[in-house]
């Protein structure tokens, strides 16, 4: 007697298709080749494989080469991590070169960048003085940011562009190096948001919520009125800002569009070490749900972010 109503399902009369026929999404033509020493960067660009990231990243690349072409805008938002690991000259370039018209920060990006520029070095031991207080009190680095904020309060204007004028006005030992600087003087809007208690230049002796908060606001302002460039189009970078940055694209994304500007058909890419839930949705699903493309990239900025300004530049 059968313990089971059911019986096992032989194949005898499968139905089977020619591989010759049946469509694949893996094709021999798509495959890496190996590279000789010394060869160029072309060379080894074009032996990647055309497959998955690699493929997806040189999409990236040409979506933001023809947003140039078509005057669209390339959006860059970033947190701290990315000035930290050495790519401000990366980022310089491009913005030099057309292919980046505008960033987007959070607070720490102030100090990293401002730190960088006033000795050539930044990031400090947290751990090591977290234990005795001494974390975060470096007198420079919070008297210019909140200098920068005052500036916000007495001239109107927004954050990003207080901390240009201010860099642009106080010694610098390599300015070079300043994205904030650079941007400044090649009339890039740089943006800033802030979230009070975040920074340690949140708790400096001139430190002013009302000057912080002013600019920041402003520089949401500003923010929205650029992402109104990305229609039909446009490219929005968020490279490691797991946060603060999708969280004001995507508020000012319904912003625009609620007061009556079309901002469809645009690609965004996000570049972090580990998925961010609202990075993905902020960034790479939800603006481009029903038109455009959003891409995701998981590395090491140091690595990938060169590489797909090096793309940027062969393709060019």
């Amino acid at each position: 007697m059968k313990r089971y109503k059911f019986f096992p399902l032989f194949p005898n009369k499968l139905k089977t298709v020619s591989l010759k026929d049946r469509e694949s999404k893996v094709k021999i033509g798509d495959f890496g080749s190996p590279v000789e020493k010394g060869s160029s960067f072309s060379k080894w660009l074009n032996s990647l494989p055309n497959i998955l990231a690699s493929k997806n990243l040189r999409e990236l690349a040409k979506a933001i080469v023809e947003a140039k072409k078509g005057k669209r805008g390339i959006m860059v938002g970033m947190g701290a991590h990315v000035i930290k690991v050495g790519l401000s000259p990366i980022l310089i370039d491009l913005m030099e070169n057309g292919f980046i018209t505008s960033i987007a920060s959070n607070g720490a990006c102030l100090v990293h960048d401002l730190e960088i520029a006033l000795e050539g070095k930044t990031s400090e031991d947290v751990e090591k003085h977290l234990k005795d207080g001494s974390f975060g009190v470096a007198k420079e680095t919070g008297e210019t940011i909140n200098k920068a904020s005052l500036l916000c309060l007495q001239e109107d204007i927004g954050l990003g562009e207080a901390m240009g004028r201010v860099m642009a006005e106080i010694p610098l030992k390599y300015p070079e190096h300043s994205i904030f600087l650079k941007a400044w003087k090649l009339n890039i809007p740089f943006t800033v948001h802030v979230a009070i208690g975040t920074d340690i230049f949140n708790f400096h002796p001139n430190s002013s919520g009302e000057g912080i908060g002013k600019g920041s606001l402003k520089d949401f302002f500003l923010f929205s009125s650029i992402v109104r460039e990305l229609n039909n189009g446009g490219v929005f970078l968020n490279f490691g800002s797991a946060v603060i940055i999708p969280e004001v694209f995507l508020k000012a994304l319904t912003y625009v569009r609620n007061m009556g500007y079309k901002v469809e058909n645009f690609t965004t890419a996000v570049f972090d070490f580990t998925v961010q839930y609202r990075a993905l949705k902020n960034v790479a699903e939800r603006p481009v749900s029903e038109s455009g493309r959003g891409f995701y990239f998981v590395g090491h900025h140091e690595i990938l972010i060169p590489l797909l300004a090096g793309m940027i530049k062969e393709i060019s």
